[in-house]
């Protein structure tokens, strides 16, 4: 049947099994959101306040719901406005699939009114980009937009669409969408065998994991693996959740602000095992002195990621999940314990997570927080401090439910993150724990909660500073606090009030469990402005260029 092309892409939509997408309309995809009045039982379409907050609130969802994130953009600043949001689900290995508008294809290249090239733009943040300059070609770009988007790793994927193309008319025959399979076929069976005979061999191992683990969803085979070597396992910043964290191998994250128990151990070890993870700066610091004494083996589903910042011993290239089930089939019991794992609890019981600083008050606050969360709750995250102190101090039992920009660090990101899970798991409990820098970034998204009536909890931990930047400024530039105090008297609760939401306040002396309490209990949308002291550090620490044995802000424990 023919059919204009607006139609053709919500049909494909509907091939892929999309029923969501966020967006904001404009003038180069008028066509497309016509054609979506006609869709809106099919589709629920998520009006957002800015572009910045629909590739966030995409990327949210994909990361809670494990479905491709779908966002629409016009031309132009529309376009443009997608960059950061695409640019952090790049970095994270996020499945999206943003669509935009153009101006039509005899304008193109013109400098024409919102013409931007945003294929060329987004060219270093996306897996892959097209521009669809032939009606005919439009459902099946679509189609392998989001077959790049889901296989191997994770990514996002842009299309552009210029405006004549989606009211051109095209044939358009329905297929049948066959879900996309772990890769496996690169995993080298003399990889496998090298690896088994290290991991028999070591005396020490320890197994660090990314956001790989999440991606694949592996955290039952990752557990068993664990299990069966007897060994302890710490995460990135994007691992957490990959194994719970309330498990007694977990020794915490590892790298900059990891823990000293996780730290240590990756210097001591003789083996490290690394699943799903990309070796970053913020993990490794001193390259020259990482694990520098073990034997390193590298498990990834993309073969670019092997050997790229630290050498491994052995690679293995595939999905995760995959090599983790060949790992553990082939050890067919647990190797002996050697006394490693005691060792490792008598680690985590003399270096506990401390906050040596002011006040204990973010880690009370937050502690206060877990008691209050109901079961299968997402705890969103900002950047910056806070999001240091929810990775600690917050327990993380299931996977995919910490939602957090590790690699980018986009201030901003918490809040459009938060509408998109609470979208994609409708029953469930979201909770953004943000910073005041981060959350003024995009408040303007609480239009976006109030329109649908989210039950979204925010909880801003209000230092009055960009609490990260003001740290370093503290440790390594002589306290001096250019542009970092954040003293204009913002009242969030009024602001809260202002767009109909339920606004609250916890005062630096208040007992801060009460409040979150009344929050939770409320069912819905509350923001919490959450007084916390300017100078309180996210501790521990290691300084930039140090070897991640050398850690601020860590002291024994008096047991």
């Amino acid at each position: 049947m023919k059919l204009r092309g607006a139609e053709i892409i919500l049909e494909c939509l509907l091939e892929q099994g999309v029923d969501t997408v966020f967006g904001f309309p404009g003038g180069a995809v008028l066509p497309l959101y016509d054609a979506l009045y006609s869709y809106r039982d099919r589709i629920n379409h998520i009006l957002t306040s800015h572009e910045q907050g629909a590739s966030h609130a995409a990327d949210g969802y994909s990361r809670s719901t494990g479905k491709v994130g779908v966002v629409f953009a016009t031309s132009g600043p529309g376009a443009t406005n997608l960059v950061t949001g695409i640019a952090t689900a790049y970095m994270d290995s996020v499945p999206i699939v943003a669509i935009t508008g153009n101006v039509t294809i005899p304008l193109l290249g013109k400098d024409s009114f919102q013409e931007v090239d945003i294929t060329g733009i987004t060219m270093p943040v996306t897996k892959h980009n097209f521009i669809v300059k032939d009606v005919n070609n439009l459902a099946k770009t679509i189609r392998l937009a989001f077959q790049i988007a889901q296989e191997g790793r994770p990514g996002p994927v842009l299309i552009d669409v210029p405006k004549d193309i989606t009211v051109e008319y095209a044939e358009y025959e329905r297929q049948t969408i066959e879900p996309v399979k772990p890769k496996s076929e690169r995993i080298s069976e003399q990889a496998l065998n090298a690896a088994l005979e290290l991991i028999h061999g070591a005396q020490r191992p320890v197994c660090f994991v990314g956001g790989g683990v999440v991606r694949a969803r592996a955290s039952e085979e990752l557990s068993e693996f664990i299990e069966k070597i007897d060994a302890p396992v710490c995460a990135s910043m994007m691992g957490i959740g990959a194994v719970p964290t309330t498990s007694k191998r977990y020794t915490g994250m590892v790298g900059m602000h990891g823990t000293k128990v996780s730290n240590m151990i990756v210097s001591m070890c003789d083996l490290l095992i690394v699943v799903g993870s990309r070796f970053s700066d913020r993990v490794v610091s001193k390259a020259s002195a990482f694990a520098r004494g073990a034997n390193i083996i590298h498990i990834d589903v993309d073969p670019a990621e092997i050997d790229k910042n630290i050498t491994a011993t052995i690679g293995i290239v595939g999905d995760v999940r995959v090599v983790l089930n060949e790992l553990n089939r082939r050890i067919d019991k647990q190797i002996p314990s050697n006394g490693w794992m005691d060792q490792v609890y008598s680690y985590k019981e003399r270096f506990p997570i401390r906050i040596e600083s002011e006040s204990q008050r973010s880690k009370e606050v937050l502690k206060a927080l877990q008691k209050v969360l109901p079961e299968g709750a997402f705890v969103v995250t900002e950047v910056g401090q806070h999001q240091i102190w929810a990775a600690q101090f917050l327990k993380h039992t299931q996977c995919g439910h910490f939602l957090t920009s590790g690699g980018l660090g986009t201030m901003g990101y918490g809040t459009g993150s938060a509408i998109g899970a609470q979208v994609g798991n409708p029953t469930a409990r979201v909770v953004n724990v943000a910073g005041d820098g981060s959350f003024r970034m995009n408040c303007n998204e609480l239009a976006t909660i109030a329109r649908y009536s989210l039950p979204v909890v925010i909880l801003i931990m209000n230092n009055q500073t960009l609490g990260m930047v003001r740290q370093w400024q503290t440790l390594f530039f002589d306290s001096h606090y250019s542009e970092t105090t954040l003293d204009t008297p913002i009242d969030w609760v009024m602001l809260a009030n202002a767009y109909g939401l339920k606004g609250m306040r916890i005062t630096k002396d208040q007992d801060p469990l009460p409040i979150l309490k009344e929050a939770f209990a409320l069912n819905e949308a509350v923001v919490i402005d959450c007084e916390i002291p300017t100078d309180d550090k996210a501790y521990p620490m290691v300084a930039p260029g140090a070897s991640i044995e050398e850690m601020l802000g860590v002291r024994e424990s008096s047991k």
